[in-house]
């Protein structure tokens, strides 16, 4: 499951390299500014709870597309690349396993714990199957 959703949200980034190419800038503007949503981690100097909420909002794609589509109405250019930027970073950061916080900390995403430890394969193997009475 983990490389199915790995594979849409680099077509979900890709998506927004190609609409930025649609876009008035130059191409450099895009690299540049593609890591300027995790400003947006400056709430965790708070405390977890504040750095959650900071980071959830700014890598949401709700917020991404909404202010891609206000760009989109009012004509406006520089909405439509705060929107287009906003959505290809959530779709990088989660192309990576970075999804949106836990109020636990940092590290508890939507996708799993960032930074722990892989159970090998024929660990998991095992464990799954422990669960199972055998009947001989």
């Amino acid at each position: 499951m983990k490389t199915l959703i790995k594979v849409e949200e680099a077509a979900q980034f890709a998506l927004s390299i190609i609409v930025f190419t649609k876009l008035p800038f130059v191409w450099w503007v895009y690299p540049v500014l593609l890591l300027l949503p995790d400003v947006s981690m400056i709430g965790y100097m708070i405390n977890a709870k504040v750095g959650a909420f900071t980071y959830n909002v700014v890598h949401h794609k709700a917020l991404a597309i909404i202010v891609g589509v206000v760009g989109l109405f009012l004509a406006n250019n520089y909405w439509l690349l705060a929107g287009v930027l906003l959505f290809g970073h959530a779709s990088m950061d989660r192309m990576f396993g970075y999804g949106l916080k836990y109020l636990r900390g940092f590290t508890f995403t939507h996708l799993g714990e960032v930074g722990a430890p892989k159970k090998s394969a024929s660990r998991e193997s095992n464990y799954s199957h422990s669960a199972i009475p055998t009947h001989h």
